[in-house]
């Protein structure tokens, strides 16, 4: 018995519409006491005043012959208000319903983005965000691939509640004609609604299962109006095409539910049959007893909309088709959430301060989980504290991948990183990651004021990490605005990075959006944008970073700009363990040691000098980028 209550438990534990309810439920229970009013006034409103208007029609011979003053007349009046009242008020559904959707559909959409942006951001690292199967339940929970998502699954399954009861209240209404007869209408339609529900939840599991191609499909559709892409589609004469795939994508992402949209169809002829002759049966039963005269005008009256109403017991529309898709994705939501969840597993130990002594990477191996072979592959390394380690290699060497290990963005598959001798998986990840100032190669160009481009340590810092050296919040210390950013701090940041001018010159200075899509906005060149995304990096660790990651830190600047952050390199990375990767060996060379990667494996290691001397690949990628540049001085001049 108890394994049968466990199963009955599991079974609705996993029951999607019981999943919604719950989500209303801890969304608001407010919400959720309203809807519940709604459901039943839904479902008694259309059956009351369709039986007081029948009781109406069945007393207007009597108290024509009699009068309205008389009882009959009286009952009559009664009935009509009655029907009146009851059928004004189901007109209010109407209304209501839309501002009640409205409303749940807000509160729900925000609340299950937020539930899923802060599940997404759970993970210390960003694997999660480059697995396709998390990808596609995300694109799926979100509703993002169709018109309707979880978030409208309540209140469209508050409407087919309310149905359900009315069309319920209808079979009730019948059997006080024919029991026989209300029972037969209210099994017919139990009995034709689970199998045609069954082929509406498959076909929602088969769209659910064409996530991969729906998600190419708007893909594509994205690239037509966002402005990445805008000037390769029209220099390449991409429109056509985009398009074109976009529909191929979607057509094969639902060829399988279409075809059960189909069988559905062919079923639901079927189906047709049997309610037809449900119908026969029962009006067939109402007109014998009115030939009789064994039933009154009212009663005829009463009964005759209550056959069309029973349908809503068991009947399927195209609302329930809309449902079934939006409850295929609620299962989405909740395995996305408990699995990114689970998988933050937070460290115990603060890294605040570290490191003093420095990093070290033993036998550290790392493969994608799509790759077919290590990138990185018992590696040994180490980073002495206030010190500088340039970083070269061929593409594709595994630079970038090192430096996303160090960030703690990806865990190791092999190996181990200590910081000052403790593992960093024992560390707790954010903690760690707050010592790591990172100009990213594909650094991101928010669309926000240049302030907080450059101010995001302290925009995301906790009030203790804010606080200043005599312990002060930063509404108390003088020079900090509302988001705690220091802006003496941020002013130094900026200058050191060379773009304090540039920030100066903008349209409201610090407080100009970077972005020209926005009110009062602004683009930035390339070149600018590294400007921005170094003082960003500097300004971090000017708050407390102690680690600051350079790659390909000048890619983007001009002659003139490079050459100056060459000349500062030594100034910029002064007391701060810096790794710098980059293919300039300008900036290569000012580090104070430098190390080639090869092969997934440090191969060379030593100072630019003892580099040279010793002849191996890095002296040959020296000779020929040296060679390459005096040979085009030489042609400039000659020109």
């Amino acid at each position: 018995m108890t394994s049968v209550s466990q199963t009955v438990a599991r079974r609705l534990a996993s029951s999607p519409r019981l999943r919604v309810a719950r989500l209303v439920t801890e969304t608001s229970r407010g919400l959720t006491a309203a809807m519940v009013l709604y459901v039943i006034a839904d479902g008694f409103l259309p059956i009351v005043a369709l039986v007081a208007l029948g009781r109406a029609v069945g007393k207007i011979p009597p108290a024509v012959l009699h009068g309205l003053g008389s009882p009959s007349g009286h009952s009559l009046l009664i009935a009509l208000v009655v029907g009146t009242v009851a059928y004004g008020l189901s007109l209010l559904r109407s209304p209501v319903e839309a501002l009640l959707e409205a409303y749940c559909s807000a509160a729900m959409s925000t609340g299950m983005q937020r539930r899923l942006a802060r599940a997404v951001c759970e993970p210390e690292g960003v694997e999660h965000l480059e697995d396709p199967a998390v990808l596609d339940k995300l694109a799926s929970a979100s509703g993002e691939l169709s018109s309707s998502g979880p978030a409208d699954a309540p209140m469209a399954l508050a409407s087919a509640l309310g149905d359900r009861l009315s069309g319920f209240l209808a079979c009730v209404t019948l059997a006080t004609f024919r029991w026989w007869v209300g029972l037969f209408f209210f099994a017919g339609w139990i009995a034709i609604r689970p199998p045609l529900r069954k082929m509406l939840a498959a076909r929602a599991t088969l769209v659910r299962q064409a996530t991969p191609d729906l998600r190419h499909s708007w893909y594509y559709l994205g690239c037509s109006y966002r402005p990445a892409f805008a000037k390769e589609i029209r220099m390449f004469g991409l429109a056509d095409w985009i398009l074109d795939r976009h529909r191929t994508a979607w057509l094969t992402g639902m060829a399988r539910p279409w075809a059960q949209l189909r069988k559905f169809q062919q079923r639901a002829v079927l189906y047709g049959l049997i309610v037809a002759a449900m119908y026969v049966t029962g009006a067939g039963a109402l007109a014998l007893a009115a030939y009789d005269h064994s039933i009154s005008l009212g009663t005829v009256a009463i009964m005759l909309p209550m056959f069309a109403s029973t349908a809503q017991a068991g009947g399927v529309s195209a609302a329930d088709v809309s449902l079934e898709q939006m409850l295929a994705s609620v299962p989405d939501l909740d395995e996305i959430i408990a699995r990114l969840s689970a998988s933050a597993v937070p460290g115990t130990v603060s890294a605040a301060a570290l490191p003093a002594a420095g990093i070290r990477f033993e036998s550290v191996s790392y493969q994608y989980p799509t790759g077919d072979r290590p990138v990185i592959e018992d590696l040994d390394l180490e980073l002495i504290a206030g010190q500088s380690l340039a970083l070269v290699g061929i593409n594709g060497a595994g630079k970038t991948t090192l430096l996303t290990l160090l960030a703690r963005l990806r865990e190791a598959t092999g190996g181990r990183i200590l910081i000052d001798g403790t593992d960093v998986r024992e560390l707790d990840a954010r903690s760690w990651q707050r010592q790591v100032a990172v100009v990213y190669q594909d650094f991101t160009r928010y669309p926000l004021t240049a302030r907080e481009n450059v101010g995001f340590r302290d925009i995301g810092a906790i009030p203790d990490e804010q606080q200043g050296p005599d312990g002060q919040s930063p509404g108390e210390r003088q020079g900090i605005d509302g988001q705690g950013i220091d802006q003496a701090v941020l002013e130094s940041a900026a200058e050191r990075a060379g773009a304090l001018d540039l920030i100066r010159g903008l349209p409201a200075g610090w407080d100009t959006v970077c972005s020209p899509g926005y009110l009062g906005g602004t683009d930035l060149s390339g070149g600018q944008w590294q400007r921005i995304a170094l003082a960003r990096a500097l300004y971090s660790a000017a708050r407390g970073a102690r680690v600051l990651v350079l790659d390909e830190p000048t890619a983007q600047l001009d002659v003139r700009a490079e050459a100056a952050f060459y000349d500062r390199f030594l100034d910029l990375t002064e007391g701060l363990t810096t790794m710098v990767i980059s293919h300039r060996f300008a900036t290569v060379r000012r580090a104070d040691r430098i190390a080639v990667l090869d092969g997934g494996r440090i191969t060379e290691l030593g100072s630019h000098q003892e580099l040279l001397a010793a002849g191996g690949s890095y002296a040959e990628m020296f000779t020929m980028q040296a060679a390459a540049f005096s040979g085009a001085g030489r042609t400039n001049g000659a020109a």
